[in-house]
């Protein structure tokens, strides 16, 4: 393990990514559930896709985004995530490529 000094130097904390980060996504990517807990101890769950062991969080309205899409053109393969605002502001546009 080594030092603690010498932990403390490499030590990086746990990064969850967006979607929005990726050029392209793959609509049959792995969805997987993570749990994390917040500042007060309370739990709470995400869902990841898992890119070059990477997590990508997926927001719930980027599902239903693509579940519309999907419902119009099933034969789409991949999609853009655009990504505007801030916090509670936030909002998603999904593109079909």
């Amino acid at each position: 393990m080594g030092s603690l000094k010498e932990n403390a130097k490499e030590y990086e904390p746990q990064q969850t990514k967006n979607i929005a980060e990726l050029e392209v996504v793959p609509v049959d990517s792995e969805v997987l559930e993570r749990e994390f807990k917040d500042k007060d101890g309370n739990g709470f769950k995400i869902s990841v896709i898992v890119v070059d062991g990477e997590d990508y969080r997926v927001p719930v309205s980027v599902l239903k985004s693509l579940k519309a899409i999907l419902e119009e053109k099933p034969e789409v393969k991949a999609i853009k995530v655009l990504k505007s605002g801030e916090g509670l502001k936030t909002e998603y546009t999904v593109i079909p490529l």
